[in-house]
This record gives structure tokens, sequence and C-alpha cells, in this order.
């Protein structure tokens, strides 16, 4: 027998045919896990829930204008929301949320009273103090690496005392004076006041807005730079530093456009009233908090959408205004707002461990 052989040609055996066998890590999920793995999912189907339970229970809530006037509540609490859900998507959440309105609203009615002035030179001096406060949160926070709860729990106690203590002293009033018969009035009160008729029901602009600024905001968050930079410095910021990512700068702004949200507030509520009450505002930013979690936002940042926490405020609106039109108590809404945030921060727990199971 030859010392050597010649090798024998291999030969491809086909794959058996059948279904491929998987794993747990390459198993796909069920559709209805993976839109329940959506943050936006679990809020929509509770605002349906939501709204579905007070159209049975509140009978003249069926009426178009019952519905606008819920649009409309919940539309002076989304304009907040929009820009809270991206500063906590960032990592960071703003406690002056919600006396910061009540102090840009004091300061364009002072501003233009006080003065003689146009009211549009308050409108202004109003935008750069709000722009200012928020700036001055980001900046003290990214210097001192002091926790955004104890910088803003400062700066909410500071414009809670100045917003009472500035009107009584330059007003001799808790309230500020009408501005409703001063030069351009009309023309901010179009802009952030006005309502229209549409078929027979009057709707508030702020609505439109509400909407366009989610919009933006959600296209912003998705769809560019700035947006991957929010979800970096609140997944983590030290990563995104390491990898270029403007982690001070992205910071400060997104304290800069709760400031700018804080503005439009707080010009609505001037303009729709003619007058600001000092003292309002307290508690509010637990309510635009609430509604972001609500939405899906987690308190440890990173996560999140805009269209999530635009339901959030939709539910907390309707909840408001529902209590009120089936006849029931209106403390109950803050007994709602506790229970929805356990049950929030809960569901959104479940969603975040079924978005990252393998």
């Amino acid at each position: 027998m030859s010392m050597t052989q010649q090798a024998a040609p291999a030969v491809n055996t086909p794959p058996a045919s059948g279904p491929k066998e998987t794993d747990g890590r390459t198993a796909q999920r069920p559709l209805a896990l993976r839109l329940l793995s959506r943050p936006e999912v679990g809020v929509f189907l509770g605002a349906v829930a939501v709204f579905v339970f007070f159209l049975i229970a509140a009978p003249s809530l069926r009426q178009g204008s019952s519905i606008a006037t819920v649009l409309y509540q919940a539309s002076t609490i989304g304009i907040m929301v929009v820009p809270v859900a991206l500063l906590m998507i960032g990592g960071e959440f703003d406690l002056s949320s919600g006396v910061a309105p009540i102090a840009s609203a004091l300061t364009a009615s002072m501003t233009a009273f006080q003065l003689t002035l146009n009211v549009w030179v308050g409108v202004l001096v109003a935008l750069a103090v709000s722009l200012a406060i928020g700036f001055f949160n980001g900046w003290l926070l990214v210097k001192t690496g002091l926790p955004s709860f104890l910088v803003t729990l400062g700066t909410f106690m500071g414009l809670q005392g100045v917003n009472l203590a500035v009107t009584k002293l330059i007003t001799g009033n808790v309230a500020t004076d009408d501005i409703s018969d001063m030069d351009g009035f009309d023309q901010a009160k179009a802009i952030f006041a006005s309502s229209f008729n549409i078929g027979g029901v009057e709707v508030k602009i702020t609505i439109i807005w509400w909407l366009v600024f989610a919009a933006l905001a959600s296209w912003v968050l998705l769809r560019t730079k700035y947006g991957n930079w929010i979800f970096s410095v609140g997944g983590n910021k030290d990563s995104a530093r390491a990898v270029g990512v403007p982690v001070n700068f992205t910071k400060i702004s997104l304290f800069m456009l709760v400031g700018f949200g804080a503005w439009f507030v707080g010009m609505h509520n001037l303009f729709a009233f003619n007058t600001v009450q000092s003292g309002e505002g307290v508690g509010n930013e637990l309510i635009y908090i609430a509604a972001a979690v609500v939405g899906g936002c987690l308190l440890t940042g990173g996560y999140g959408t805009v269209i999530g926490p635009v339901f959030g405020a939709f539910m907390f609106g309707m909840v408001n205004q529902g209590i009120v039109f089936a006849g029931w108590n209106p403390d109950w809404f803050k007994t709602f707002l506790g229970v929805m945030l356990v049950g929030a921060t809960l569901v959104n727990l479940w969603v975040r461990k079924q978005a990252t199971r393998r």
C-alpha cells in the first residue's frame, strides 16, 4: 500500500430543511411586546382609557366646547412639559419650572406698566430674564457639579420669594396692574392668548402652539445631532464627553429651553388675564415632571420621547377638567397625580426591562 494517499474531495452537505433553531437572543419578540417597549405606547393607552372613562362619567364632556376646554388645559401644561421632558432625557430636572412662568409674567407686566412702555418691551425683557434664569441654573450645575435637585430647589425658593416681595414693593399689592389698555397689548394677545372658531367651537391658540412645539422638539430629538447629544449626556455624561459631545453646552441649553417655555407660558397667563397673581405657580413643577415621567421619561435620564409627555399632559388636562365636569371634588386631582406617578414609574421600569431584554 502506498505511503501517501490522495485526500478525498470535500463534499458540501446541504443544510437540512426545516425551521431554523433560535435561542432567546435571536428569537423575535411578539409584536405586542415590541409595541409596549415604546415609551409612548403605554401612556397613549392610559390617556385613551382616561378619556373614555370621563366620557362615560361626565356626559357634558361629550360636547365640542368641553373637549376644547380639556385641550386648552392640557396645552397650558404641555407647553412646559415639552422642554421639561427634553431636560429629563438629558439627565436633569428643574424644580423652578413652576414659579418661573410667574416670574416672567411679573417682569413683563411691571416693566411695561411701571415704566409706561409698549408691552412688547416688557415681553422682550421677560424673555431675557427667563433665559438668564435657565442659564444660571445650567451654569451653576456644570460648574459646581451639584445635583439639579439642589440647584433648582434653591432657584425655586428664591423666585418664590422675589415674586412676592418685588411685586408688593413695586405695586403695593400681591398682583400686578391691568395692562389691557396699553400700547401693543392687542398684538401680543393675538400671539399668546387669542382664540379662533372651528365649527362653532372656540379653540385657544395655545393648543396650536403646544402641538407645534412638540413636533419641533420631537424632530430635534430624533433627527438632529443635538438630539443625539441630549441622549448621550443623559445616559452617561463622561462617556459623552469622551467622544466629543459638548456636555456643558448641552445641559445649559436645555435649562435655557425650559426658561423659554416658562416665558411663553408666562406671556399667555399675562395676556389671557391682563394681570398676574405673584403667589401662583407653586406646585406646577410637580405636574410638569409627573407628566414627563408618565410619558415615559426616566428620572435617571437617557431615555424617553417627546410624544409620550404630550399624552401625559393630555391625561392630566383630561383629569383636571373631567373631575370638574363630573361634579366631583377637585382635590381628587392631586390624588390622581400621585397614583399615576407611582404607577407610571413601575410601568416604565417594566418597559425599560423589556426594551433591553435580549
